[in-house]
């Protein structure tokens, strides 16, 4: 009888540590040209990939915006080089606050990082500076 119940322990914690790799790369996949998306500033196409990230795998914007980088850069950083408004403004809109204030990968919040390319004139800088 304990061999039946240790040996059911082991299958059952096998198939949740096999689920959760398998969704690690379901989501890369659904995830994988998000950067082509922002790059276009296609803001429907954007919206959907959102809203189909949030009903498969229950995750918001903020969940996995730190974990993608577009060529070194964050989503909004790669919206405000490629000029893409409308996505950039959007996705500024779907992140908290506080998210927006804390430091990226280099150590440089949004805002000194836009002031050091000189994009303090974008409309995604404005829309940021409003919401911080």
């Amino acid at each position: 009888m304990l061999k039946i119940v240790k040996s059911s322990l082991l299958i059952a914690a096998s198939t949740i540590a096999f689920s959760n790799i398998a969704q690690a790369d379901d989501i890369n996949d659904a995830l994988a040209n998000i950067c082509t998306i922002v790059e276009a500033d296609d803001k429907g196409e954007l919206r959907k990939k959102m809203r189909r990230v949030q009903s498969d795998y229950r995750l918001k914007l903020h969940d996995y915006y730190s974990g993608i980088s577009c060529g070194g850069q964050s989503l909004i950083r790669t919206a405000l080089s490629s000029n893409a408004v409308e996505v950039g403004t959007l996705l500024v809109k779907k992140m908290p606050s506080k998210v927006l204030q804390t430091p990226e990968a280099d150590g440089k919040t949004l805002q000194a990082w836009i002031a050091e390319q000189g994009l303090q004139s974008s409309p995604i800088s404005e829309e940021l500076n409003s919401r911080i």
